[in-house]
């Protein structure tokens, strides 16, 4: 079987002005990304059957995007280039407080619609993952995602969920955030989330009321990675917390995304739907090859770049 990931692609121009605004920067580096877009390259590369579903700008960065994902091996028949609409861009500057200072140009990437899910044969795929990012903001694209959960859902198929909250983009629209999540949580077999948004969606002001609040939600397992200090899973009532992998990082882009990519490639070998079925050392063993490739990814400039060095060997 396979993995479909829906959502962004799209091009990071990041840039390299150490401290620099976006207005006075001079010099930025073009980058393929995209929450889903990153999750996919990272099943691909472990070895797994993939499929992306987004749409990109008939442009040269659509095309670019397009031909990084076909250079992984996920099967972008799914991709779609529109003429009407540019490939979204993202420009970002690091400032030297720790600020970022940040501009989202959507195009394309929100319009994907309902039409173009349909063409989609769902019965190919096991795993359907939402990497939600822009997903959540106004546009054909929650429109799309919200009728691929439903046909999901009543196809049986494992539902996968990563939440990727970035302030910058959803600002006054918190509330909204939050509210869509927690329908995807209440849905979802398998939810990956950092510390930050597991308080933020629960509305609590610690991990451990975040924890608490969402052992009961979460009809499923979720997974909150706590970079250095591991990994917290959350199943059957309870919480395990897995070690993560020493390193000296050089760039943590794209971890989270390789660690989704990690257990998704890992879930699509078990023929079981239900995923509470897994005993704890079967989730343990799934999370320690996830905190892996979370950690390989880390020792290389760029996501892309690092996924290039991803391999399924790195597991026990």
């Amino acid at each position: 079987m396979s993995v479909l990931c829906i959502g962004e692609a799209l091009i990071d121009m990041i840039c390299t002005d150490k401290g620099s605004t976006l207005s006075a920067g001079e010099n930025f580096l073009k980058k393929p990304g995209g929450a889903p877009t990153n999750v996919a390259a990272a099943i691909a590369a472990l070895g797994g059957e993939v499929y992306l579903s987004a749409k990109v700008g008939n442009d040269p960065f659509g095309k670019q995007l397009q031909e990084v994902m076909d250079s992984f091996g996920v099967n972008t028949q799914h991709i779609h280039l529109d003429k009407n609409y540019f490939t979204t861009f993202a420009f970002v500057s690091l400032m030297l407080d720790g600020e970022r200072d940040f501009v989202f140009n959507r195009g394309a990437d929100a319009q994907l619609n309902i039409e173009e899910i349909k063409l989609i044969d769902l019965s190919q795929q096991h795993i359907i993952h939402f990497g939600s990012a822009t997903a959540f903001l106004e546009g054909e694209l929650k429109e799309a995602y919200y009728y691929l959960l439903k046909e999901a859902k009543a196809l049986g198929k494992i539902i996968s969920f990563d939440p990727n909250y970035r302030h910058l983009l959803f600002g006054d629209k918190q509330d909204s955030f939050i509210e869509q999540s927690l329908l995807f949580l209440q849905q979802a077999d398998f939810v990956k989330l950092s510390d930050e948004e597991a308080m933020l969606i629960t509305r609590t002001p610690t991990l451990t009321k975040a924890t608490e609040k969402l052992l009961q939600i979460c009809p499923g397992i979720f997974a909150i990675t706590l970079g250095k200090e591991g990994t917290l899973l959350g199943l059957t009532g309870k919480t395990i917390t897995i070690s993560s992998i020493p390193i000296q990082p050089t760039d943590t882009t794209g971890a989270g995304d390789a660690f989704v990519g990690a257990v998704l490639y890992q879930l699509d070998q078990y023929p079981s739907k239900d995923l509470i079925q897994l005993s704890i050392d079967e989730w343990t063993k799934i999370i320690q090859n996830a905190n892996k490739a979370g950690a390989r990814t880390c020792e290389y400039m760029g996501a892309m770049e690092a996924f290039r060095h991803l391999n399924s060997a790195i597991f026990n």
